[in-house]
């Protein structure tokens, strides 16, 4: 398959050296040298199955695409915990 890639030049230039030292096309080499190199990557990582929560949906009033309200939220459920944690220890 033919395909254009943009290589900096001075490491375009070393690859064809090393191309030329081993007397492969430059092709063979960066092919040899993109299996070597994904093959150092490991395997993808394992898929984890999620758990997944049947609920009402967002509470009303918070934006769920903003940061903001989400991290307000989770703030006041933290007060709110704190409070009963306090209640609990008297």
């Amino acid at each position: 398959m033919r395909t254009t890639l943009r290589i900096e030049a001075p490491l375009l230039e070393a690859a064809k050296r090393n191309a030329a030292r081993r007397q492969e096309t430059l092709g063979e080499y960066v092919e040899e040298a993109l299996r070597v190199y994904i093959a150092a990557q490991g395997s993808p990582a394992e898929v984890v199955d999620l758990p997944v929560f049947h609920g009402g949906g967002v509470k009303s009033g918070i934006d769920a695409t903003s940061n903001r309200d989400l991290y307000d939220v989770l703030d006041e459920a933290d007060a709110v915990d704190g409070l009963d944690a306090h209640e609990a220890a008297s």
